[in-house]
């Protein structure tokens, strides 16, 4: 796939309490923050009326972990890029969300967190007596339709039962009845002809729910699958079980950013980069050669092996969503919007 086109805290229920406790520095190695009465914001910015405060030092811990965290991606990633080489598994990520390096390098505790000592912490925060925070009041309004509809896409997906079959034929859909000089990701050899290519992809319904793997099949492809796909029923389609839908957490994560918490954000990115490797090695594409060997989805020990690890990320991605959720709805309750 290429770039994606798509649409531009805490709450009082028990996952957004564990999303505090874990977000609050304990699993850092730092204090829980405490929380406790504030001035009024200087500059009559953000709201004041329920915050927690980070010491200095565990904020500033939290944010140099997060940093070392996210340069084991980042570093080889802009080494290859200043090479001029790319990699198929370990960039696609940048390429395909297009989101910068240096956003998911950039640390934010997320809203109704004030920093005790920061000061012109960046875009989006105000000066606050002692400390800086986010500006909700400024942010919220400018971000409502993008949290209202993510919110409504998160609990549409956790509310539907996972499917597991469609086996990753969406890689294959992507290629199918093209030549080989046409195809997607043209620098990496397929590890069977276009002819056994055609012949796995027509052996059974295609069952893909994800309209941006869906808008990319080949015109040939498009009529095997089992619904035909839009933007506009993407909210309807999106289930648990699809491996994209959880690796778009991390797209959804970062249009929240600087709203939740910068931990959060690298949490799926780190899913989203597992998923995109046996995304890869179920495909009809041969990345022996990367270090991926294939999971062969054309054969029953291959489907089991891939709707195996599609359970897998399923699982993962469950609290990644329930954060997210609680994120977005805390936001709008705040607001007065409730979607």
């Amino acid at each position: 796939m290429s770039v994606e086109e798509s649409p531009e805290l805490p709450s009082d229920d028990v996952f957004s309490l564990l999303a505090a406790l874990l977000e609050g520095g304990e699993m850092y190695g730092c204090d829980l923050a405490v929380a406790r009465p504030r001035a009024p914001c200087r500059n009559g910015g953000a709201n004041m009326t329920d915050v927690r405060v980070l010491d200095r030092r565990d904020w500033e811990a939290r944010a140099e972990a997060h940093r070392r965290r996210v340069d084991g991606w980042i570093g080889p990633h802009l080494s290859r890029r200043r090479a001029g080489v790319a990699h198929p598994v370990e960039d696609f990520l940048f390429s395909y969300y297009g989101y910068r390096p240096s956003r998911l390098r950039r640390w934010h505790p997320g809203a109704g967190v004030v920093l005790e000592g920061a000061r012109e912490f960046g875009t989006g925060y105000v000066d606050v007596d002692g400390g800086a925070t986010l500006d909700t009041a400024a942010l919220v309004p400018r971000r409502r339709e993008t949290l209202t509809w993510v919110a409504g896409l998160l609990a549409a997906t956790a509310g539907r039962p996972g499917q597991f079959g469609c086996f990753g034929m969406h890689e294959w859909a992507m290629v199918y009845r093209l030549p080989p000089e046409r195809v997607r990701h043209a620098t990496q050899p397929l590890r069977m002809s276009p002819e056994a290519v055609a012949a796995v992809v027509e052996e059974r319904p295609l069952r893909c729910s994800h309209f941006d793997a869906f808008r990319f099949f080949t015109p040939q492809a498009r009529p095997l699958n089992q619904a035909q796909l839009t933007r506009e029923h993407q909210v309807e389609r999106e289930q648990p079980g699809c491996l994209h839908a959880n690796m778009d957490l991390y797209k959804w994560a970062s249009k929240l950013s600087p709203l939740v918490p910068g931990e959060l954000v690298a949490d799926c990115f780190e899913l989203a980069r597992d998923i995109r490797a046996v995304d890869m090695r179920a495909s009809p594409y041969d990345l022996s050669h990367h270090g991926y060997p294939p999971i062969p989805v054309e054969t029953p020990a291959g489907r089991i092996e891939y709707a195996a690890a599609q359970r897998d990320f399923a699982e993962r991605a469950v609290p990644l969503r329930r954060r997210l959720l609680a994120a977005c709805e805390g936001l709008l309750a705040e607001a007065g919007a409730l979607y």
